[in-house]
């Protein structure tokens, strides 16, 4: 199929638009995503209907805390990404086609299969997740349209690095994001990632300011991003920049993929990355993937009462009443039932 998103240039050459990366990309090659290909002068998707991981998963598994809690999300995702993270967490399929000369693997499976499949699976919203939905633009562009006629809610699961023409194109059907903003240094996202920082805030602006309802994920990994300074610098940013209601994950790191030689991120470090988040100004910041802590519940930032109670990604009770908190009535923010 066609892909969306880019310009015809000479001698067969194609520049590619989706994302920040502008790939120019010569007859017969692919772009850094590894799923977008000049054939003939046509710049193809390979990945349009080739869907290799779906599953209904709770919300709160993208993590989305404050967008329709409790509820399900039909979840889906294709090989590819357009970074090169050393700790990518689904290395198996979204660095399935650059570490294996251009292996595409999937099912065949249209927008009308995933919009029937969140329907009958009684899902609010389908999540677009497990690899770079950027680069399965056109499936997660045609199936967000569909979404809206049948009132499903469309999520991205994110690094950000998308261009803002494809924000603007998907804009007026995605309704919620979480963005991974992986680090505040340009060099951790250089050497780590093989992009560039600048762009995921920006990504981050344009959002907001379209009106997506945003949280950010940051994963803690010990000795590479977890300097308290640049965490103050991150938090800083998302208060300034995004607003201080804006719900921030700090995640725990497991060795995985080209990035062994780390320990698992010790409890302590997220939750004094927790503290810097709260003394920078943010009213919601949550600890990931260690279950039992208390900063995995929403509690009210003006009277501290807990509104929201978690285990994993479990909600095991829901006290919010009409957006407000019910012991002193002030305004939570989401998207709540």
């Amino acid at each position: 199929m066609e892909a969306l998103l880019y310009e015809k240039l000479a001698d067969q050459k194609l520049h590619c638009k989706l994302c920040n990366h502008r790939c120019l990309i010569r007859e017969g090659a692919r772009g850094i995503c590894n799923v977008r290909e000049n054939r003939d002068g046509i710049l193809e998707t390979l990945v349009y209907d080739s869907v290799i991981a779906v599953n209904i998963d709770p919300i709160e598994k993208k993590p989305l805390f404050h967008f329709y809690p409790g509820t399900l999300s039909y979840s889906l995702g294709t090989v590819g990404c357009n970074f090169r993270c050393r700790f990518c967490q689904n290395a198996d399929i979204a660095q399935m086609a650059a570490d294996h000369n251009g292996r595409i693997m999937g099912r065949k499976c249209s927008p009308e299969e995933i919009v029937s499949g969140a329907v009958h699976g009684g899902c609010k919203t389908i999540a677009f997740t497990y690899t770079e939905p950027t680069v399965f633009f056109e499936l997660a562009f045609e199936t967000a349209r569909l979404a809206r006629q049948h009132d499903i809610k469309n999520v991205f699961v994110t690094n950000g690095y998308m261009s803002p023409e494809a924000l603007e194109m998907i804009g007026p059907f995605l309704d919620a994001a979480n963005v991974d903003l992986k680090a505040f240094s340009d060099d951790f996202y250089k050497e780590m990632c093989g992009a560039r920082l600048a762009p995921v805030l920006e990504t981050l602006r344009l959002m907001k300011r379209s009106g997506v309802f945003v949280e950010i994920t940051t994963l803690m990994i010990p000795g590479l991003n977890d300097n308290p300074k640049e965490l103050a610098e991150l938090a800083s940013f998302i208060v300034d920049d995004l607003g201080d209601d804006t719900p921030w994950h700090v995640s725990r790191f497991h060795p995985t993929y080209r990035l062994t030689d780390r320990p698992p991120t010790p409890v302590a470090t997220l939750l004094t990355a927790r503290d810097i988040g709260l003394k920078a100004g943010l009213k919601y910041v949550y600890t990931g993937n260690v279950p039992g802590e208390s900063s995995e519940h929403t509690f009210c930032y003006h009277c501290g009462g807990q509104l929201v109670s978690r285990r994993g990604f479990l909600v095991i009770r829901n006290n919010m009443k009409n957006n407000t908190c019910p012991k002193c009535g002030a305004i939570i923010h989401g998207v709540w039932q």
